[in-house]
C-alpha cells in the first residue's frame, strides 16, 4: 500500500485528494503548511510527497530543500502558477514532478502510479544484464540499495536522478533523447516539457561530476540527447 503525504494550506482541496486517494487504497497523512510538512515527512517515509508551493511558514520549494537534506522520497510539486520558471525552480529544489493547478484528479493519481511503477522496476534498463553493483571509473552504482558513489563516498540523488543514471550507465554509449528518458524514467508523457529532463541532467552533473561543465561520465549528443560514456 502506498503511503502518500499531502501539503497544501487549502483545507478542501487536500479532503478531495485525500478522498481519491484512499479510493485507490492509497494511506494519506495530510499536512496544512510548510513546517508541519517538513516534520511529518522527517518522522515517516512517504512513497509520495504531493507539495503545494504556496504554504504558509515555509513554501514548497523551502520544504522540499530541506527534506532533501534526509529523504530522498519522491517529491510532486502542485503550483498554481503557469510560469515555467517555477515549475523549474521546483526541480532545481530537488522536486521529481510538478503538476500545475487546477489539475485532474485522475492525473494526480496517474503520476503517482507512474512513480511508484518504476520505483518498483529495479533496475531500469533495457539490456538483458542485471547486476546490483555497477562501476565506472570512480563512479559506482548499488541498483539494489539505489546508492551512488563517487571515490568511495556516497552522494545524494533523488529518485528520479538515480533512475535516470542507472538507465545510462547500464547502456553505454547509446543516446536517448530527451523524448525517450521521458517517457522510460517517467513512465508518461510531458508535452513539450523536455526542460524537466535537462534540469534533472544538469543537477545529476553537479553531484557526479568533477567539473560539470566538461563532464566525465554523462555527455550531450548535441541535437539528439544525452548519454553515458564508458
Amino acid at each position: 500500500m502506498a503511503k502518500v503525504l499531502v501539503v497544501d494550506d487549502e483545507k478542501m482541496i487536500v479532503k478531495g485528494i485525500r478522498f481519491s486517494l484512499m479510493q485507490e487504497q492509497m494511506e494519506v497523512d495530510c499536512a496544512y503548511d510548510g513546517e508541519e510538512a517538513v516534520e511529518k515527512a522527517r518522522n515517516t517515509e512517504y512513497d509520495i510527497v504531493l507539495l503545494d508551493v504556496m504554504l504558509p511558514k515555509l513554501d514548497g520549494f523551502q520544504v522540499c530543500q530541506q527534506i532533501r537534506e534526509f529523504s530522498n522520497m519522491p517529491i510532486i510539486m502542485l503550483t498554481a502558477k503557469g510560469d515555467d520558471m517555477d515549475k523549474i525552480l521546483g526541480l532545481d529544489y530537488g522536486a521529481d514532478d510538478y503538476i500545475t493547478k487546477p489539475f485532474n484528479i485522475l492525473e494526480v493519481k496517474a503520476r503517482i502510479k507512474a512513480i511508484m511503477r518504476r520505483n518498483h522496476q529495479k533496475p531500469i534498463t533495457d539490456t538483458k544484464e542485471k547486476s546490483t553493483k555497477i562501476v565506472a571509473g570512480d563512479l559506482r552504482l548499488d541498483t539494489e540499495g539505489r546508492r551512488v558513489f563517487i571515490k568511495g563516498k556516497e552522494i545524494n540523488v533523488t529518485a528520479k536522478e538515480f533512475d535516470l543514471l542507472e538507465l545510462l550507465v547500464t547502456n553505454p554509449n547509446k543516446v536517448y533523447s530527451r523524448e525517450n528518458l521521458l517517457n522510460i524514467v517517467w513512465g508518461y508523457e510531458y508535452p513539450g516539457d523536455v526542460r524537466t529532463v535537462d534540469v534533472h541532467i544538469r543537477r545529476l552533473r553537479e553531484k557526479i561530476e568533477e567539473n560539470p561543465s566538461e563532464p566525465k561520465y554523462v555527455h550531450t549528443k548535441w541535437g539528439v540527447g544525452y548519454y553515458f560514456k564508458n
